[in-house]
């Protein structure tokens, strides 16, 4: 046997080959349809979940600290009673709510930040009410601002948030004028909100005593009234819900 016959032995013959590769072909195109299946029938991927958007309402007063007196009732009744209209607002509106209390119950300033910190809130709004006067008061905190920290100072947690508290009180601002509502702007010194380690704002409800200018009147809306209420818990809750497109822009 010669050397060419030996090497032939090693080598399947062309038929034998052409086989094989289009076994191969086959194969390959299988594990690629198999592969294409496979996908189709995979589960989507979720999608990334949205932060959560929460408010905390803060009812001032309450238990045996009434607050100031109004015409019918004590200003813990009131505040209260536009906690829960909020609440209902704010809900209806998907946007998740929790609350400093619920009935007429003491809680104590150092505790309502507790609860506002605890909620990770991107908003705690500071209900009040007064007889003096007119329509609604916004106060942000006199605390001067300063870079956040790790571990935020009680009683000048809420520096860190000035900037932004500020800010939110500019959308309520737009939305209580929006709503025909005289808004008057302040910073005061404010125990509760001072440690609060989000956003806050305290609104005073006041009569609304706007002037008709052209009448030469003043027509007064009471703090009774359940229009002005009504008007009033309807322009927060707009201006929540634009904070909350605002919290939520990159």
């Amino acid at each position: 046997m010669g050397p060419l016959e030996s090497d032939r032995r090693f080598y399947p013959p062309p038929s034998q080959g052409g086989l094989i590769r289009r076994l191969c072909l086959a194969l390959a195109s299988f594990i690629v349809a198999l592969g294409s299946i496979v996908a189709a029938q995979a589960p989507p991927v979720p999608a990334a979940p949205q932060p959560r958007f929460v408010v905390v309402l803060d009812a001032a007063h309450g238990g045996d600290d009434p607050g100031g007196k109004l015409d019918t009732q004590a200003e813990k009744a009131y505040t209260l009673s536009l906690s829960v209209k909020l609440r209902s607002l704010l809900n209806a509106r998907g946007i998740q709510v929790v609350t400093t209390r619920e009935s007429d119950t003491n809680v104590d300033t150092n505790r309502r930040a507790e609860i506002a910190n605890h909620a990770n809130a991107q908003a705690c709004l500071s209900l009040h009410a007064s007889q003096t006067g007119s329509g609604v008061h916004l106060f942000a905190s006199s605390l001067p601002p300063a870079p956040p920290t790790r571990f935020p100072a009680w009683r000048t947690g809420q520096s860190a948030f000035i900037t932004r508290s500020l800010a939110m009180a500019g959308i309520l601002n737009s939305a209580l004028q929006h709503a025909g509502i005289a808004v008057t702007l302040g910073r005061t010194a404010m125990p509760a909100v001072d440690s609060m380690t989000c956003p806050a704002i305290a609104i005073e409800i006041a009569p609304d005593r706007a002037t008709d200018h052209a009448a030469g009147s003043a027509a007064k809306a009471s703090l009774d009234d359940p229009v002005y209420q009504a008007r009033v818990a309807e322009a927060i809750a707009a201006a929540m819900l634009e904070w909350k497109t605002e919290v939520r822009q990159p």
